[in-house]
């Protein structure tokens, strides 16, 4: 792609001077508006905006690339700003926050193939740092469009031989593209140094781009994994030395990581079905840590999708003043709207059932690869409580995101320890991967959940259930500080649900209203994704990693909706952090709104609820309170423990 074709000289501004990423963005976008590649400037900067929430924008060398899709582009464009001081306020992920050297991307709305074109190739542009050097000083536009098309690279003059060694390396990352380009080109670079030719496969958002063939597996010396999630075809390098690192390791240093493998790789890559993973010679922490990581990436869609369509069914039921569209008398509703209403909760309700299997799947294939996916799947069935209802056993109660957290883990530790350590004759070795390791793991997770899961965390949440009935009369202050803890305890779990059929049960009878009940269920989703989106300006740097950001956004919005469990990535990844402060701010801010009078008899804890609370200012006021204390809480105690060494973000 020629990147002078997609803009002009008068989208070059150099030596501007504006200080503030607000402003260099306004400056820009106006100057896309009007040379016609945007029709309506307000609507293409909404969408740069959602784009710099997710995450940071900036890299390194003082570079940032915010970048917007929208159906107000009407043409894939670029603007750059050369600034005269670099501004102080744009986050960058070398945490530095200074930038002087401004891309702003325009992509037209579902153009995925020329977003993904345009900012890979110039990421990978400037990845020069001889070509950025020469940008920051060239004398016009026109030498900043010819330098552009035509990197000021050392070694175009002198063309080299091809090397004799080669090495394959395979990037990936969970969100963006960014990383996934430019840990490549890192690694390319540092070959090339070393008289290594290195060739790059990117699994991205666009899926697999420069798919090395056979022929290249075959002459290669071996391959590195510089991926966060597992890597997609890991069996066609089987006999290949391997070394696994981050996605974001070479960028840091790529040379060091070329080094490691050359003196150290970490073993042999066997078969998809039979392999060690490679993720096998990291620590136990590392391993789980990035298993954790694996199933809360997997399973946010789940939660997404479940969530989508039971806030649609809310939306569709409220038109109609009904509260709870998912009752057996709207099946057969003669409204069709309330019908399909019915259908669509009970269908959002179904697909929240596989949650925590998802989760516990992609936790279990992460750490064993191929032979973990299945019995971590049957792990996370139990911790859901579906094996209750195959079972037709009523009033049980499941283990919830504890249950999937242990289950997950067990399933992938014990499948890659019966592959790794069961050793058959090569006749028999099909038999290993499509029964001896599902078949041995599965039996044990059986006895794992109903001997010690089941009993343990199930027992716990039934505990926690009885505790609210002998506590349903007691003081008012004593009731909402019980219900809004144990609302806020599991997001939409079963103590959250025992608390829910408690405290409906004393509002029906009107001894006690939903107050507390309502404001536990918004403020912790909403809290903790305000979090997600303030912490750059509190702490000066990011305290989430790339993927619960996204989430974060996904939280905040289904909080307003009332559905807590676009939060449980949250809780599954740091639960004593998470659990601790949700409960807490859900607390503060249901006493606060009920000392000050608000009262809400209905269970409507979303938006188009608030109309029908007493005293709706104090309402708010709590609600704020409570978001307030979790968001700010969060960054404060994550930024703590992530200075002092004991919680890292990828």
């Amino acid at each position: 792609m020629s990147l002078s074709s997609i803009t002009t000289d008068r989208l070059i501004v150099l030596d501007a001077d504006w200080d503030s990423r607000e402003k260099i963005l306004d400056e820009l976008a106006r100057r896309l508006y009007e040379q016609g590649k945007v029709t309506d400037k307000t609507a293409f900067l909404d969408a740069v905006w959602l784009r710099e929430n997710l995450s940071e924008t900036g890299f390194e060398q003082g570079i940032a690339i915010p970048h917007g899709k929208s159906s107000a582009v009407t043409t894939p464009a670029f603007a750059v700003a050369r600034l005269k001081r670099p501004v102080e306020d744009w986050p960058t992920m070398d945490g530095e926050d200074k930038v002087d050297l401004v891309f702003l991307l325009a992509v037209p709305e579902g153009d995925d193939d020329g977003h993904l074109k345009l900012l890979s190739t110039l990421s990978l542009t400037l990845m020069q740092e001889e070509n950025v050097y020469a940008l920051k000083r060239a004398a016009d536009a026109a030498s900043f469009l010819a330098l552009l098309d035509n990197p000021a690279r050392h070694d175009d003059a002198t063309p080299l031989a091809l090397p004799a060694r080669s090495l394959i390396v395979i990037t990936s990352c969970p969100t963006g593209i960014a990383h996934t380009y430019m840990a490549a080109e890192a690694l390319e670079k540092a070959g090339a140094a070393r008289g290594i030719r290195v060739l790059s496969e990117k699994q991205g958002a666009s899926g697999t781009e420069d798919e090395v063939t056979p022929e290249q597996i075959r002459a290669a010396d071996g391959v590195i994994f510089a991926a966060s999630l597992p890597p997609k075809g890991k069996g066609r390098f089987k006999g290949k030395p391997f070394l696994s690192v981050s996605v974001s390791e070479p960028l840091r240093d790529a040379d060091g990581v070329i080094s490691r493998f050359l003196t150290s790789p970490e073993g042999l890559v066997q078969d998809d079905a039979q392999s060690t993973p490679v993720t096998a010679s990291k620590s136990l922490s590392g391993r789980l840590y990035q298993g954790v990581s694996s199933g809360i990436s997997y399973m946010i869609p789940v939660i997404v999708a479940a969530g989508l369509m039971i806030g649609v069914a809310q939306l569709l039921a409220g038109a109609f003043g009904v509260t709870n569209p998912a009752e057996v008398r709207y099946a057969t509703s003669d409204n069709r709207l309330l019908e399909t209403a019915h259908g669509l909760s009970l269908y959002g309700t179904m697909i929240m059932k596989f949650m925590y299997p998802v989760f516990a799947a992609y936790m279990a294939w992460s750490i064993a690869d191929r032979p973990g996916l299945v019995p971590g799947f049957i792990g996370g069935a139990f911790a859901g409580g579906l094996h209750y209802t195959f079972w037709s056993i009523d009033g049980g109660i499941p283990s919830g995101f504890l249950g999937a957290l242990i289950l997950g883990m067990a399933a992938g530790l014990i499948a890659d320890f019966l592959n790794r350590h069961i050793h058959l004759h090569k006749n028999l070795q099909a038999m290993k991967p499509m029964l001896i390791v599902p078949g041995l793991t599965v039996l044990l997770l059986f006895f794992l959940n109903s001997g010690f899961v089941d009993p343990v965390f199930g027992g716990l949440n039934q505990a926690l259930q009885r505790f609210i009935v002998e506590h349903g009369r007691s003081s008012a202050l004593l009731l909402s500080v019980i219900i809004a803890s144990l609302t806020a305890f599991d997001l939409g779990g079963p103590v959250n649900k025992s608390a829910g059929a408690i405290a409906i049960g004393l509002a029906a009878d009107h001894i006690f209203p939903l107050t507390p009940r309502v404001l536990a269920i918004v403020i912790p989703p909403i809290g903790i994704g305000l979090a997600t989106l303030v912490d750059r300006f509190i702490v000066h740097r990011r305290v989430f990693d790339d993927s619960l950001r996204v989430t974060g956004t996904t939280s905040l919005i289904l909080g307003f909706l009332a559905i807590g469990e676009g939060a449980i990535p949250f809780m599954l990844k740091n639960p004593l952090i998470t659990i601790t402060l949700n409960i807490l701010g859900a607390v503060l801010g249901s006493v606060i709104a009920i000392q000050l009078g608000s009262v809400q008899w209905y269970p409507l804890p979303a938006v188009w609820g608030w109309p029908l609370v007493e005293n709706l200012p104090a309402y708010l006021c709590g609600m704020g309170v409570g978001i307030a204390f979790i968001a700010l809480s969060n960054v404060l105690v994550r930024y703590y423990f992530i200075k002092h060494g004991k919680l890292k973000i990828d």
